[in-house]
């Protein structure tokens, strides 16, 4: 791997990103770092592959910047980590008016900010889409009241009403999130104090709770399930609707392998009466290592990357969404996005971050204990959320994240 900061034999600016990159993703890329190059020809850029392993390319970021190398300059960051990385002051806030902060989509950039300050570019999106069979549903349902009627009528015809993922990991938050903003609540609110145990909450985990029992429109199988085991009882023609992301679209348009090919929409997961359509945000972020020698450098690759260009041919060459809202009217996307541009600008547009916060992975923890178990009819929905409240507040209080989120000074890169 190439040291960031140090210069060549032609004194050029040696930078590195790393990015975990499969299929058509890796020459894509170098396609795009080749073109930046040629831009600007004193900055020479390697690229270093990290594993497609969430896990493992979180555990590699931490390594590297906790021993405060320089090396790589910039970081591929999913939306979830941005906030850690920034309160351990391994990202460098980003300062820069060429980036135009309005033209990305509101919750893409949320996920992108800590304390105030901007630690993070969005790359693409992610986000969980609510897919409907064609011919068995009439229409998208407008509330989540049509939902479940629809998804009752549906059981005449196919086993399940509806599938999601429900086994006891991060899936299962954000179906939960989706739900939650449906009935208007959120899982911590703007002074960080979590608010999972809130009426909106309870409401929105017994819906989740009552799909499986006693409405019986879920199948207890749920609780087991991931976005694989899903996406297969959907595709094999066994669910009127399912959650799941963007990459199930075009994963089951093949007629050889699906029962659903071509009898297939999507929407975002509809509202409850106080609440608003919502999906949960996943996807990349691109951010700079606290420690590169060269900021300037990484700050010029980072924005041209994120740029509507570079974002338009990333979407047409993988189908990624791109995060800059003026690119869904672009003729060139709407012709190659397996899903329509319209339905997926709509999901993003109602795309909400799980809590930005540096302690995330641990609330989520508690969480997903939480929600499972009501889900399990361990105990009741109410039981369950306040007792994830008391906990997750609990490793809140204990960090002193409050005080350190509103009183720590930042250093800028420009």
């Amino acid at each position: 791997m190439a040291c960031g900061g140090r210069a060549d034999e032609s004194d050029r600016t040696v930078i590195t990103i790393s990015s975990s990159v499969v299929g058509t993703d890796g020459p894509l890329l170098k396609r795009q770092i080749d073109r930046f190059m040629r831009a600007h020809p004193n900055i020479d850029v390697r690229f270093h592959r990290v594993s497609d392993d969430a896990t493992q390319r979180h555990q590699l970021f931490v390594q590297w910047l906790n021993a405060r190398a320089g090396d790589p300059d910039v970081l591929e960051l999913d939306v979830i980590w941005t906030s850690e990385f920034a309160a351990a002051g391994w990202l460098l806030p980003i300062k820069d008016p060429s980036i135009d902060t309005t033209a990305f989509f509101q919750g893409t950039m949320e996920a992108c900010r800590w304390g105030g300050a901007l630690y993070a570019v969005p790359w693409y999106a992610d986000v969980g889409l609510l897919y409907r069979r064609t011919d068995l549903v009439p229409r998208k349902p407008r509330s989540l009241e049509e939902l479940t009627q629809f998804a009752q009528h549906a059981v005449r015809t196919v086993p399940f009403g509806l599938a999601w993922m429900g086994a006891r990991y991060e899936g299962l938050v954000t179906v939960f999130v989706e739900y939650l903003g449906a009935f208007g609540g959120r899982i911590m609110d703007d002074s960080m104090r979590v608010t999972v145990e809130s009426p909106a909450a309870v409401q929105a985990l017994t819906f989740m709770r009552d799909q499986i029992t006693p409405l019986k429109i879920a199948p207890r199988d749920v609780l087991t399930w991931h976005e694989e085991e899903t996406r297969f009882a959907f595709q094999n023609g066994r669910a009127a609707f399912m959650r799941n992301w963007p990459y199930a679209y075009s994963a089951m348009a093949d007629s050889n392998q699906s029962r659903v090919a071509g009898k297939y929409a999507v929407s975002p997961m509809p509202a409850a009466p106080g609440g608003r359509p919502t999906a949960a945000l996943g996807g990349a972020q691109l951010g700079i290592n606290r420690w590169t020698e060269h900021p300037a450098a990484a700050l010029a690759l980072v924005a041209f990357i994120t740029a509507a260009e570079q974002q338009l041919e990333r979407a047409v060459a993988i189908g990624e969404f791109p995060t800059r809202r003026a690119i869904y009217d672009e003729p060139a996307l709407r012709a190659a996005l397996a899903i329509p541009a319209d339905d997926a600008r709509r999901a993003v547009e109602s795309a909400t971050p799980r809590p930005v916060t540096p302690l995330y992975t641990q609330l989520s923890e508690l969480l997903q204990i939480e929600l499972h178990r009501a889900l399990a009819g361990q105990v009741t929905p109410e039981v369950a959320l306040r007792a994830a409240a008391r906990r997750m507040n609990g490793v809140i209080e204990k960090t002193g994240l409050r005080e350190y989120m509103f009183g720590r000074p930042a250093v800028s890169a420009q």
